[in-house]
């Protein structure tokens, strides 16, 4: 007789699954994003860094202790749903709602079966069954509901209309996912969702405005998919272009500012500090929270709009629980140039979903935090860090463990994303979307000089930072070549903005794009800075050296450093 799978227990985050699933086993200890590691037509890996890339997940058992990155993964969950190449059960060690509310969405809105979703107490003994057919079953107790107050359940009810009904279903098994108490006020809301992906995430929205949807609270649009202006004038596909410009459009149907920008907190309306908000997109959450002190969660793709509409979010993740669980002590000095974003992609795959407080004497510029922002958002699922240079809210002076991150570290992430020799034919700027800051920098580095005609720069922006550029910075910009292209962001374009790879380098300041590009288009941008960009836009040639702040230094100095970081 044939030896019966193993059964592994847990329990269930998204109801109207099937109940016990039998299938094989993909195993990985490190987080995946889905986004930009997932193609949803395949069912392929596509993330080259990921310990699971060129795997099919489609009907296996797949085990993740976390998502990571992009808070697009819950539309790459539900598009995987609708084409009929999900996992059959998706099993966390972490009640991650970011690849619940996927599932979620799938149920509620298009009345599919969601794949069986488990948060496993035991999520670690199954590494060693990882190519084994396995069957994995829920527990019979279904999650508690929040404490809803009367006007929460009057909108359960449907008496402010149907699409607050069903936002409303989608807030409340949110918060059920998350173990949450009751629910909050949000005084505003960022909506990433409005990124097209297919034709799921563009019939939800379209939902919502048909049945009347208006949003309740101030909220701002991420980045969409293509320049709404100038799309067809930068040779974008119909295929791509009409539907992104469909779910853009219903967006801002829905009440949403026309801000199409994956930077909100450069905008006049960012929150201040304590401000409870619900935004998507990884960057800005981390923003908001680390820099600006606001507070929100890592908000899932449809959850974004869905706590828009009703002006209510769960109670959980970063709204409440702040402090550090790990520090990280970095046993070198502060850099120039590339050293933020490459700092920030080591420390998030140092963090893992860990709140970190790192542990390093510097003074970052408002930029320089954007890209170690962004970065860290990239490699953690985490929705906020903190340092002696960010304003600490909900952090606790307590011992707790700690990691040392040496130069070492960060030398392996420049090999992987920073190194590389050869001739140059695009420079990739703006991911996230420049600051006024940056515009005016990027002016002054190209000003009366001449870019290789071989060589295509592209930077992306927010228009509010566009209306609020000066002339002569846009004509300096104009002279030298560098194509502007507002709404959407490098992490959505595609060819032919973004050539297909003939053997030359892309370059890039953005360790986001650094990482995500591979999976996105088929290309590894180096990751340099904004001069060095620019340098080989003029040369057409990138040599890459290794900078001088990640030269070794050893002795009783470094020694030293390390014992007085751990002391503070």
């Amino acid at each position: 007789l044939a030896e019966a799978a193993p059964v592994i227990e847990g329990t269930a985050l998204v109801a109207g699954a099937t109940q016990q699933v039998t299938g094989r086993l993909a195993f990985s200890g490190t987080g995946l994003s889905f986004w930009g590691g997932v193609d949803p037509v395949t069912g392929i890996v596509i993330d080259e860094r990921h310990p699971l890339c060129g795997r099919v997940i489609t009907d296996t058992i797949l085990a993740i202790p976390s998502g990571r990155g992009s808070c697009t993964a819950s539309q790459i969950v539900l598009e995987l749903v609708l084409n009929g190449t999900a996992p059959r059960a998706i099993v966390l060690r972490d009640r991650d709602a970011v690849v619940a509310v996927g599932a979620l969405v799938a149920r509620e809105f298009f009345d599919e079966t969601p794949p069986l979703i488990l948060a496993c107490a035991d999520f670690d003994a199954l590494e060693s069954l990882d190519g084994e057919t396995i069957s994995v079953a829920s527990h019979d107790a279904p999650l508690p509901l929040p404490h809803l107050t009367d006007a929460d359940r009057k909108a359960l009810n449907g008496l402010n209309g149907p699409a607050v009904q069903r936002a409303m279903n989608i807030v409340v098994e949110t918060a059920r996912i998350q173990g949450a108490s009751q629910l909050v006020d949000v005084s505003a809301a960022h909506i990433d969702a409005c990124t097209y992906v297919g034709p799921g995430g563009l019939a939800f929205a379209e939902k919502l405005v048909e049945l009347g949807g208006h949003v309740k609270v101030p909220t701002t649009t991420n980045s969409c998919s293509v320049d709404r202006s100038n799309w067809r004038r930068l040779g974008v596909a119909d295929a791509l272009g009409e539907p992104a410009s469909r779910v853009a459009d219903a967006y801002v149907a829905l009440g949403c500012a026309d801000s199409f920008t994956c930077a909100p907190y450069l905008l006049d309306s960012a929150p201040s500090s304590s401000e409870h908000v619900a935004w998507g997109e990884s960057n800005a959450v981390v923003f908001a929270n680390s820099v600006l002190g606001a507070k929100t969660q890592k908000y899932a793709d449809y959850l974004d709009a869905c706590a828009a509409l009703t002006g209510r979010a769960p109670l959980a993740g970063a709204h409440i629980e702040r402090d550090a669980s790990l520090d990280i002590v970095c046993d070198f000095v502060e850099g120039e140039n590339d050293f933020w974003p490459l700092l920030g992609y080591v420390v998030g795959l140092q963090a893992g979903s860990r709140i970190p407080y790192v542990r390093l004497e510097a003074s970052p510029t408002k930029d320089d935090l954007k890209a170690f922002a962004a970065a860290f958002g990239t490699t953690s699922g985490a929705p906020l860090f903190h340092a002696p240079w960010t304003p600490r809210i909900g952090l606790i002076e307590r011992p707790r463990p700690s990691k040392v991150l040496s130069e070492d570290d960060l030398a392996t992430a420049w090999a992987d994303l920073c190194a590389g020799d050869g001739d140059v034919d695009l420079i990739a700027l703006g991911s996230p979307h420049l600051s006024l800051d940056e515009l005016e920098a990027l002016s002054k580095c190209v000003a009366d000089k001449r870019k290789h005609d071989a060589v295509r720069v592209v930077a992306t922006l927010g228009g509010a930072t566009r209306r609020k550029a000066s002339s002569d910075a846009l004509q300096a910009l104009d002279a030298f070549g560098v194509e502007l292209v507002e709404d959407t962001c490098w992490c959505m374009l595609t060819e032919p903005v973004v050539p297909p790879s003939t053997g030359a380098l892309a370059l890039t300041d953005s360790a986001k794009y650094a990482h995500y590009a591979p999976g996105l288009v088929g290309r590894r941008p180096r990751l340099t800075s904004m001069k060095s960009c620019v340098a080989s836009a003029i040369s057409g040639r990138f040599e890459a050296r290794r900078p001088a702040w990640l030269q070794p230094r050893r002795g009783f100095a470094a020694a030293a450093r390390r014992v007085l970081l751990l002391v503070r």
